[in-house]
């Protein structure tokens, strides 16, 4: 068996091994995307009104509301006249309560949905003192509580996606490190054997980073295609979060994916190929 068909012959379980481990960083990345994702979808969804003060024109209404929907906040904003409030409520009630009060009470409102940007305690109040201070509202009203909440759950959930992103990235490059160095210490006596001859030290790390190079392009696809198969599924089933459409992030995935894959097979065979150009005899029956 030649050198090059020698360095070969282990290359199958190093393809299998970094597959897995770049399809499981793939799943990871896809995560942290998409959760951004969520918390922005939550975020957008917080009631922010604000309330109409009583006898205000339609005309006046309707200039606030374009007035709000041309603030860089406003993401999106619903006029909700008293028939419609009457209406809601009645239908939350169980019962016409028009009828035992005689006159329909509830205020006029403009709700507003907000970029996922402003959606936190902080510009939220700042939001609210603005807003006051306009004669035709009579008050803003959101759930301080639920806000307060949520931004504490969103930075909960960021940090541990982030460790556990670090801890894994850890655990597959060390995993591949060692499949690499496995790969290339079975080959230890071939290293010597050629140094004995004559051979360059360029000359052996020639077909081991090359091959190195073919093994990461191979992993790297086959992590993609079992992504693929997988986000489909994910999307078929939870298609208002996951949406694999949005090519800028699965781009963003792949060439990360294909990227690492590369990098990580090049880099672990370097080093370990350092090593064993270096091993003295008598180390190398250890």
């Amino acid at each position: 068996m030649s050198f090059k068909n020698k360095i070969k012959s282990s290359s199958m379980s190093i393809v299998i091994s970094m597959s897995l481990v770049l399809f499981v960083l793939g799943i990871l990345g896809f995560l942290l995307l998409n959760a951004n994702r969520l918390s922005n979808h939550v975020k957008q969804n917080i009631g922010f009104s604000v309330m109409i003060k009583e006898g205000v024109k339609e005309v006046d209404i309707m200039q606030l509301q374009k007035l709000i929907d041309s603030k860089p906040y406003s993401l999106e904003t619903n006029w909700i006249t008293k028939e419609d409030a009457a209406t809601d409520l009645q239908e939350e009630l169980g019962e016409d309560f028009i009828v035992f009060l005689g006159y329909n009470p509830l205020l006029e409102s403009i709700d507003i949905k907000l970029k996922a940007t402003y959606a936190n305690p902080d510009s939220l109040l700042l939001l609210q003192k603005k807003l006051s201070k306009n004669d035709l509202i009579h008050e803003v009203f959101y759930q301080k509580d639920l806000v307060e909440k949520i931004s504490e759950n969103v930075r909960k959930m960021s940090v541990f996606l982030l460790s556990f992103c670090i801890l894994l990235f850890i655990i597959s490059f060390t995993l591949i490190n060692n499949t690499i160095r496995l790969s290339v210490y079975s080959k230890r006596f071939l290293i010597r054997t050629m140094k004995l001859v004559g051979a360059t030290n360029k000359f052996i790390k020639g077909p081991f980073l090359s091959d190195s190079i073919y093994n990461g392009i191979y992993s790297s696809l086959v992590a993609i295609c079992m992504l693929l198969a997988v986000f489909q599924l994910l999307q078929n089933d939870m298609p208002d979060f996951l949406n694999i459409q949005d090519l800028k992030s699965m781009g963003i995935i792949f060439a990360s994916i294909f990227v690492a894959g590369i990098l990580f097979t090049w880099l672990s065979t370097f080093f370990a190929l350092r090593k064993y150009l270096r091993i003295k005899e008598s180390e190398i029956y250890l």
